[in-house]
C-alpha cells in the first residue's frame, strides 16, 4: 500500500489557508435568513405582538380549565418553546387552548390539579403514538370545503370570543377599539417595518395610562406569575385507578390537539405557499406537552387566533417567532408584570377582530361563488360552520364536516353506475353493459336493473367499464346470478379489471349463509 494512502499527507501552507475553518463550516450550515436583519426583525416584532396577544387568552383559558392564571401562562412558555424546536410548521404558535381547556377542565373540578397535570402528560404520550402511527395522514381526507368552513368557523369563534369584552363596559372602549383598528388598517400604508398590532397597543396603551382612562386592562384577567415554573412530577398515586380516571380525559384532549394542530398547519402550508412535517407536527405536540405536564401547565396545541397573527398580520415565517412568542411571555410576566398589566383590553380585541376580519374567507361567500359552486359543497361548508359555532369545538366540526363531505360523495358518485342491455339478433343471449364505480351506495339498486323474466337464458353482464371497490357490489353481483339461477338461465361474468377480478373472487358465494 503507498505510503501517501496509509498517512495523512500535510497541508502545504496555501492550502492550509484555503481549508474552511470549523467557524466557516458553522456559518456554512447556517439557514440563510439568520443573516438578513429584515427577517430577524420581522420574527422579533412579530413574537412580541403574539406574546402580548397571548397572556390575555392563556388568563381566560385557565379560567375555564379552572386553575390559577399562572397555569394557563406556563403552559403557553413551555409549549411555544419546545413546539419551536421539535414541531413540524414552522412559525405556527402552540400554547394553552380554549379547546383542551374545555376537554380537561372536568378532571380538574373533580379530581383536582395533580390529575389534570397528569392527563396532560398521558395525552402527551398518546399524541406521539398517534403520530409515529401515521395519523396526519388522515389530514387527506379532509376536503377543501371542510377546510374553508374551517376558517370561517374559525374567524366566527374569534369575534364570538371578542364580544365579551365589548358588553358592559366604560364607553372608552368602544373608541379605543375603533381607534385600534384605524392604527392597523392605515399604519401599514405609512411603514411597515414594525407590525401594526404592536404599533395599535403600544400607543392605545400610552393613550390610556396617560390620559387616566379607566377600562379593563390585562391586570383584571388575573395576576401575572412573577418566576419561573418548576419542573417536577404530578402529585397523584401512581396506581391503576390514577390511569383508568385520567385515560378518557387524556385520549380526547390528545385528539382534540392534534386535529387543531393539523389543521392549522394545513392552514399555514396554504398562506405561506410551503410544505410542512405533519407527522413530525403530530409528534412534536405529544413532546411539548409532555414538557408542559412535567412543568405543572394545563397543556395545549396549535393556536389558530395567535398563529394568523403571527403569519398573516406581522409576516413571521422562522421558528425564531415562535420561540420569541414563548420566550417574550415569561419576560413580559416576570420583569415587565405591571406595565403589562396596564395594557388595555381594548387594544387586545382590536387585534383580534382585524385578525377575524384576515381570517375569513370572503370569497367563499361571495354571490358569484355560490352561483357557480355545487349545492353539496354549499352544504359541507354551511354543516362544518354551524356545528363548530354551536359546540366551539373545530375538532367536532371538521369530523362532522368531513363526514357530510362523504356522504355527498357517496350520493353523487352513486348516480354514476349505469346499466344498458342489448339483445343478439338470435334472441338468445342479452348483454348488460355497467358502467360507473360500484360500491355500496350505487350498488344498492343494481339487483333491479336487470328483467329475469323475459331476458333469454344466456345473460352476459360487461364490467368492463366499471370498478367494483367493496363487498356489497359482490353481493349485489350474486343476488343478480342467483335470481337468474332460480328461473334457470346462466350468468357469465366479462370484463373485470384485475383488482375487481381479485375482490370478486375472493367474496363471491361467501357473503350469504345460504
Amino acid at each position: 500500500m503507498p505510503e501517501h494512502d496509509r498517512f495523512p499527507v500535510p497541508l502545504s501552507s496555501s492550502a492550509a489557508a484555503a481549508a474552511p475553518s470549523p467557524a466557516a463550516r458553522l456559518r456554512a450550515l447556517r439557514p440563510d435568513w439568520l443573516a438578513d436583519p429584515k427577517v430577524w426583525r420581522t420574527e422579533v416584532l412579530a413574537g412580541l405582538v403574539v406574546a402580548l396577544a397571548l397572556i390575555p387568552e392563556a388568563i381566560s383559558f385557565s379560567i375555564i380549565a379552572g386553575v390559577d392564571p399562572a397555569i394557563g401562562l406556563f403552559a403557553s412558555f413551555t409549549m411555544a418553546v419546545t413546539i419551536s424546536v421539535v414541531g413540524g410548521r414552522r412559525a405556527m404558535i402552540s400554547a394553552a387552548t380554549g379547546a383542551v381547556a374545555l376537554v380537561i377542565g372536568p378532571l380538574n373540578r373533580e379530581h383536582g390539579l395533580g390529575y389534570l397535570v397528569a392527563a396532560v402528560i398521558l395525552a402527551g404520550l398518546f399524541q406521539i403514538v398517534l403520530g409515529a402511527l401515521g395519523v396526519a395522514k388522515l389530514m387527506r381526507f379532509v376536503p377543501r370545503s371542510v377546510m374553508v368552513g374551517f376558517v370561517n368557523a374559525l374567524a366566527v369563534l374569534i369575534f364570538v370570543a371578542q364580544v365579551p369584552e365589548m358588553h358592559d363596559v366604560p364607553w372608552p372602549v368602544y373608541p379605543l377599539i375603533a381607534a385600534g383598528l384605524a392604527l392597523m388598517v392605515f399604519f401599514p400604508k405609512v411603514t411597515k417595518v414594525v407590525p401594526a398590532p404592536l404599533v395599535s397597543i403600544v400607543t392605545l396603551t400610552v393613550l390610556t395610562v396617560a390620559a387616566g382612562i379607566a377600562v379593563p386592562t390585562v391586570g383584571d384577567k388575573g395576576a401575572l406569575p412573577s418566576s419561573l415554573p418548576v419542573p417536577g412530577l404530578p402529585d397523584v398515586p401512581f396506581t391503576m385507578d390514577t390511569l383508568t380516571t385520567i385515560a378518557p380525559y387524556a385520549l380526547a384532549m390528545a385528539l382534540v390537539g392534534l386535529m387543531e394542530s393539523l389543521m392549522t398547519a394545513k392552514l399555514v402550508d396554504d398562506i405561506t405557499d410551503t410544505r410542512s412535517s405533519k407527522t413530525r407536527e403530530s409528534i412534536g405536540q405529544g413532546i411539548a406537552n409532555i414538557v408542559t405536564g412535567f412543568f405543572g401547565g394545563m397543556g395545549g396545541c396549535a393556536m389558530i387566533g395567535q398563529t394568523m397573527i403571527n403569519v398573516k398580520v406581522s409576516g413571521a415565517r422562522t421558528r425564531l417567532s415562535t420561540f420569541l412568542a414563548g420566550a417574550f411571555l415569561m419576560v413580559l410576566c416576570i420583569v415587565f408584570g405591571p406595565v403589562v398589566s396596564d395594557i388595555p383590553m381594548a387594544a387586545l380585541v382590536a387585534v383580534m377582530v382585524m385578525v377575524s376580519f384576515a381570517t375569513f374567507d370572503w370569497h367563499s361567500i361571495a354571490p358569484k361563488t355560490l352561483r357557480r359552486m355545487p349545492a353539496g359543497e354549499i352544504a359541507v361548508m354551511a354543516v362544518t360552520v354551524v356545528v363548530v359555532v354551536a359546540t366551539s369545538n373545530l375538532a367536532i366540526g371538521v369530523v362532522v364536516g368531513s363526514l357530510t363531505a362523504m356522504v355527498v360523495f357517496a350520493r353523487r358518485v352513486a348516480h354514476l353506475a349505469d346499466v344498458t342491455a342489448v339483445v343478439d339478433p338470435d334472441g338468445t343471449t342479452v348483454v348488460y353493459s355497467v358502467t360507473g364505480e360500484l360500491f355500496f351506495a350505487s350498488s344498492n339498486d343494481l339487483v333491479g336493473r336487470f328483467r329475469y323474466a323475459t331476458d333469454p337464458d344466456r345473460v352476459v353482464i360487461d364490467l368492463s367499464a366499471a370498478h367494483i371497490w367493496d363487498a356489497s357490489s359482490v353481493a349485489a353481483l350474486d343476488a343478480v346470478e342467483t335470481k337468474y339461477a332460480q328461473r334457470g338461465k346462466t350468468v357469465e361474468i366479462v370484463g373485470l379489471n384485475r383488482p375487481s377480478a381479485a375482490l370478486h373472487g375472493r367474496l363471491t358465494g361467501e357473503l350469504t349463509g345460504h
